[in-house]
């Protein structure tokens, strides 16, 4: 099976480049995943919402191809806080790059057009990736995580003590992710300080560096590896983890599509 490795780099950077018609909206749906190749380069295309059983559709999906250092371009506006978490990860442990895309179909061809958005805890499942690369044309947004079946009329709406312990929780676990997958405080700063009945937050290329959820300059540099990203600290990984978003407590705390707001 090839994978997004070096000989790929340059005819991934043209597909990349170039420009096509954007295929159906799979983002509003559950995240799917897909292998695409063109010429010398392939990569898995993942678009859609995080939902509960994500972590685990990827694992089947894993279970016949050798993904291990292949590159995953990201679509999604976002989901799931502890599948999220399940999935970032679970591809940081095979090496998977990650970058911002969706693929697209022109004339028999796929291609990866860079003008997408990775919204709410997409950023957070970018950043599990080994490598990564933001173009230029890419949208990153972040903001809170919230009570998501309360995400509608979130002010108008009643909270328990179990709902803020949940929330707070789910924060603690977003937390320590975060900085497991060499990212940094300025990250969950960004996040956290925008209420869900604000508009999400459009990350700045400053940002982006005080981020660190950037380790390439190019798809090419992406393509080798990048500079290494910070690793997974297994020895610290909690057990319930690895079979996230099975309760509904687990699912308070994550983003729908429509609103990209937490459910």
């Amino acid at each position: 099976m090839r994978t997004a490795t070096a000989t790929g780099a340059a005819a991934l950077l043209a597909v990349a480049l170039g420009s096509a018609a954007h295929a159906g909206d799979a983002r509003k749906d559950a995240m799917r995943f897909a292998w695409r190749s063109e010429g010398s380069a392939s990569w898995i295309s993942a678009a859609g919402v995080v939902v509960d059983g994500t972590a685990e559709a990827f694992a089947e999906f894993q279970k016949d191809r050798d993904v291990r250092g292949a590159l995953m371009v990201l679509d999604s506006p976002g989901g799931s806080v502890a599948q999220t978490i399940a999935l970032g990860r679970r591809i940081r442990a095979l090496g998977v790059a990650t970058t911002v895309g969706t693929t697209v179909e022109t004339d028999g061809h796929a291609a990866i057009a860079p003008d997408a958005a990775c919204e709410s805890m997409c950023v957070f499942l970018l950043l599990g990736g080994a490598a990564r690369y933001v173009p230029s044309q890419a949208h990153l947004r972040v903001h809170q995580i919230w009570m998501g079946d309360r995400a509608d009329a979130p002010k108008e709406a009643s909270y328990s003590a179990e709902d803020l312990m949940i929330v707070e929780r789910d924060v603690g676990r977003l937390a320590k992710y975060t900085f497991d997958m060499g990212g940094s405080g300025d990250l969950l700063s960004l996040a956290l300080r925008i209420p869900p009945w604000d508009d999400l937050h459009e990350i700045t290329p400053e940002e982006l560096v005080l981020s660190r959820l950037g380790t390439s300059s190019s798809l090419e540099e992406l393509a080798r590896g990048g500079p290494p990203a910070g690793k997974i600290q297994d020895r610290f990984v909690p057990a319930d983890e690895a079979a996230a978003g099975k309760s509904a407590k687990e699912r308070t705390a994550a983003a729908t599509a429509p609103s990209g707001h937490p459910d």
